[in-house]
This record gives structure tokens, sequence and C-alpha cells, in this order.
């Protein structure tokens, strides 16, 4: 099947002539804010990059075997179902004109434009390599479903391929895992992929001990989950030293390659490890869209593409364009989870009352409801207000918060019992990992921005006679 660019939309995407609300992004800040709309007299179209919500907090737990892809993603469509005033549009942004009040999406060559009246923009960030984004062929970020996939066949398959290994050395490589980045997500990625080496696959194994993996966890910062303050901090790193994850701080990673990695320390010394695989778990870059608004708007954007925003979330003379989540620059606010859910659901309410002639809303105020890492089973750390828990309490408190966050009822069900499973016993539900799925990030950027003229039903601005770059027979 094949498809044509589509034409600039009739005036508007709805019939009726009711207000339109673009949002832009199906995470947690697009999300919010569009079923937070679903009684408000307007209609809804929600434009995401993926087909899914994803409930990044958890991705960790797919690369490492515990939950599939669906139980933290479930799609889109599925959550919207019922919300008659909203559809929902697979593509990825690639411009937003201002001045005339549309943004075009595109998706294997299909442009698509959607003229707005009020805009939510909640695209997110993605991963930063701080200039070096040559890291990222060898160090996969964790900020994606595909990402978690392909890490997941990189781990198991690292001891896999120990298991055949004959040469100590390459035993070696194989089974040194490097995590860079000693946040949230470096700790508890770090974490489990020790658990994984000293618990699930000790058995598993004849020629080779699972359990002399070794995992490191780098930062250049001087602490372990620096956000947490010195005391949890300290908690949360002498736990990982427990179950045998060797912390190294003060420690900047200079160079990346397949074989491993090059590591700068405080004193100047520069050093290598090698390892087979490394998680890039350091650094956020915002979306690109900010840049672009910024350029037309005059709104100020920092170093990592978060765009200066108003006390109301809108950007300066432009109160039709709210910016949520990880994209918005705001009295120095997290790029956490919460942040995008207050900010959707704010943005939301502010579209509410304009269109229906209320007075607007107080400016935004984020309500703080603390911050969770686990380090392994039975144990992470926790810190909520004046209060800063640790150990088997903080990771309860971790779990029933996470649970909560999972939209939909049978996600919740499977994720409890997958819990169970890995938690209570030694196994992990979801060990699966394909060739595709640790290589086909890799042969896609081989490919390059052509490899949408292959046999993928997009649009073709070639001749039919054209070489097919990739050898394959029509589908």
């Amino acid at each position: 099947m094949t498809t044509s660019p589509a034409q600039v939309p009739a005036p508007n995407d709805f019939p009726g002539g009711r207000p339109r609300v673009v949002i832009i992004g199906s995470g947690f800040g697009g999300l919010f804010a569009a079923r937070a709309l679903r009684k408000a007299p307007v209609d809804v179209t929600l434009i995401g990059k993926t087909a899914q919500h994803l409930f990044q907090p958890l991705l960790y737990q797919v690369a490492t075997g515990i939950l599939s892809e669906g139980e933290i993603a479930p799609a889109t469509r599925e959550i919207l179902r019922g919300q008659k005033n909203a559809r929902v549009i697979l593509g990825e942004v690639t411009e937003i004109d201002v001045a005339a009040r549309t943004v075009s999406s595109e998706i294997l060559g299909r442009k698509t434009v959607h003229p707005y009246d009020e805009l939510i923009v909640a695209a997110g960030a993605g991963q930063s390599y701080f200039g070096n984004d040559q890291f990222a062929e060898f160090a996969p970020g964790m900020k994606s479903i595909d990402d978690a996939l392909e890490l997941r066949g990189r781990i198991f398959g690292a001891f896999e391929l120990a298991e055949i290994a004959h040469d100590q050395a390459e035993i070696d490589r194989l089974l040194t895992f490097v995590v860079v980045g000693a946040g949230p997500t470096g700790v508890e990625m770090a974490g489990q992929i020790a658990e994984l080496a000293r618990r699930t696959l000790r058995r598993d194994f004849r020629n080779i001990n699972p359990t002399g993996a070794r995992v490191i966890l780098l930062d250049a910062a001087p602490a372990v989950l620096p956000s947490f303050g010195k005391k949890l901090g300290d908690r949360a790193r002498r736990q990982l030293n427990e179950i045998g994850v060797d912390v190294q701080l003060g420690a900047m990673v200079t160079g990346v390659d397949a074989d491993g990695l090059e590591v700068k320390d405080t004193d100047g010394t520069v050093r290598r490890i090698q390892a087979a695989t490394k998680i890039w778990a350091a650094g956020v870059q915002a979306s690109e869209l900010g840049r672009m608004l910024g350029e037309q708007t005059g709104a100020e954007v920092d170093r990592a593409g978060r765009i200066s925003v108003e006390p109301d979330l809108t950007l300066p003379e432009h109160p039709e364009i709210h910016v949520v989540g990880d994209m918005m620059a705001l009295s120095k606010l997290p790029g956490v989870a919460q942040v995008a859910i207050q900010g959707g659901r704010y943005a939301a309410e502010a579209i509410q009352r304009r269109v229906t002639g209320k007075k607007p809303q107080d400016p935004f105020h984020y309500s703080d409801k603390g911050s969770m890492a686990t380090i392994s089973r039975f144990s992470a750390v926790a810190d909520i207000g004046p209060f800063k828990f640790s150990g088997f309490i903080a990771w309860v408190l971790w779990l029933v918060v996470h649970l909560m966050y999972i939209v939909g009822f049978k996600s919740r069900v499977t994720t409890v019992l997958h819990w169970m499973v890995s938690f209570l016993g030694r196994g992990r539900s979801e060990r699966v990992a394909t060739q595709q799925q640790v290589y086909g990030r890799l042969a896609l950027e081989q490919l390059g921005p052509n490899w949408e003229v292959s046999k993928t039903g997009g649009p073709k601005n070639t001749d039919p006679g054209d070489e097919d770059i990739t050898q394959r027979e029509s589908a």
C-alpha cells in the first residue's frame, strides 16, 4: 500500500467550529492534559511520535527482563478511546508556525498540518551526550521502548557470548557492565543488573559464573543521587556496594567504543575500562521544538533546550501556547513526571477557563510529592518532604506510588504478577531478546534518511524504476 502527502486541512479539523486544542506529545504532560479536557467544549488533537504512552520511570525494568514493554506503554488510542472530543495522530512534529497557528507532523514522508486555537507543547526530552553524540552508537540511552529492548538484548546477550568464549580477557570484557550517570535511572539500572547476575542467572550457565560479573556505576559528580541530599545519597551508595556495584565518582567519560570506555578521574588520570555493555543514563536534552518556539517568540532557551515560560506556563505575548514538562524552564523545576503531570493539568484548566469565559487561575505552583529510587530487591530510598526513608519501607512506598501511576487496570495486575515473580522468586518474566532489537537502531542509522524509500508503504518521491536501496523484494 502506498500513501501520498496529506493536504493542508480545512480551517477546522473538527466539524462544529469548536476551539481546537493541539497537544504535542503523548507522555505524562500531554496525556494528562488531554484527559483533563475530556469535559471541555473543545476538540483535542494529540500528536504522538509513538503510538503509546510511555511510563518512563520503569524502562529499566523492561531492559532487565522484569516487565514487558506493553505493561509500561499502553496504546494511547486505547487510553483515550472513550473520550469523544479527542483524537490521536501518529507522527513526529517537524514544524510549528506560531504566526499561522499551525503544527505540521510527518510520518513516513506523509505530512499533515493541524491548525490550532490553543497549543500544549509537551514533547519531553531525549538523551544528552554533552556534545559527544558519537557515544550513542556504543552506549544506548534509556529514553524509549526501543532503547530498553536494545539494552535487554545487549545485557542478556553478553552472558550468552561469555558462555562460549575461551579467552579469559574476553570473558571479563563481556561480563563487565558500565552504567554512566548516578542519578535515579543509573542507580536503578546498575542495581538491577547486579541482581540479575547474582540471583536470576547464577544457576543458568555451565562455563561461566554470572555472579562474578562486574557492574560499574560511573559519574563525574562527587555523589550518588545528588538531588536526594547527602544522607540518602550515602545510603544508596552503601546499598549499591553491598550488592556488588562498583561506584566510581569523580569519573568523567571521555571516550566510548565497542570494546570499552576511557575515563578521566579528578586528578587528571586517564584510564580505560574494558566493557562490552555500556549504558548512558547521564543528562537530558529537551526537544528541538523548544528552540523552534524560542526563535519565533523571542522566549529564552537554555543550554539544555528548555524554553522559559511565564508563571502561567505560556510563552511571552502568546497566551495560546502552553509549554509543560521537561521542555519548560521555570523556577528551576526538575524534569520529573510530577512536574509534567501537574503542568499538563494546569494548562488544560487554563484552556477550559479561557473558552468558558471564567477568571484565569493563579500562577502555576508545583506540589513536590517527593523523589524515590530503588536500589535492589526490598531496598530503596525515598525523599518525601521532611521525611527521608531508606530500605524496605522506602521500597514498599516506591511500589505503591509507581503502581498508582501505571495506566490501566490490566497493566497494574500483570505488573504485580511480574513483580512477584522477580522479587519473591529468582526469575524474570521477560527475557526474550531478538537480533532485531539489538542491531535495528544501528541498521536504520546506517541506512540514513533514505530508509523510508524501502517497502514501508510511505509515499515515494522517486520513479518506479529507481533502485531500491534495501535490495528487498516488494512485500
